[in-house]
């Protein structure tokens, strides 16, 4: 019920742009219809929430949409292959020991853990782990992955973290 155009129609301009394409985006309204709830999501929105609802309940649903969108902003702790990660104690354990990272290795390790699998190549590290506003030399991300390898080679973890020739690097689910 924004005044102006519809609120779909901001979603799909959100999701048009390469800028605001990845924000999360949870509609609320009092259009409570099957054909508003389709057309919502539809247009790019995660959730859909008609009134009246509990500012509980819109929270819950914070919450899901952010670790589904963007899992590296949560507060939640994330384990791979007994390497377990706290983002709020800033801790990352294995085999019953903690393992030291600096800022940068820990960011990225974080963004590993919450994406698995997936290629990544060394631009897209950067905007995702320094910002898309930072100028650094795309090398840079050797470096930390080193660092990185370095500080998780005592508990075999180093070998989670694979150099995809030619592409980038991607974070595995299983040792070996």
């Amino acid at each position: 019920m924004l005044p102006g155009p519809p609120g779909v129609n901001f979603a799909r301009q959100l999701r048009a742009d390469q800028r605001t394409k990845d924000i999360p985006i949870i509609m609320l309204t009092a259009r409570a219809q099957e054909q508003d709830t389709i057309a919502g999501l539809e247009s790019g929105a995660d959730d859909y929430v008609t009134k009246p609802f509990s500012p509980r309940e819109l929270l819950a649903r914070i919450k899901a949409v952010m670790r589904r969108r963007v899992p590296q902003l949560t507060d939640d702790v994330v384990e791979i292959a007994d390497l377990k990660l706290d983002p709020v104690a800033h801790r990352v354990s294995a085999a019953g020991g903690n393992i030291d990272l600096g800022p940068t290795e820990f960011r990225m390790l974080h963004f590993f853990m919450t994406h698995p699998e997936r290629v990544y190549s060394r631009a897209q590290l950067l905007d995702e782990v320094w910002g898309d506003h930072v100028f650094v030399e795309e090398r840079t991300v050797d470096v930390h992955i080193r660092r990185l390898r370095q500080a998780l080679e005592p508990t075999e973890h180093d070998s989670l973290v694979e150099t995809v020739r030619g592409t980038g690097y991607r974070f595995r689910r299983t040792l070996g």
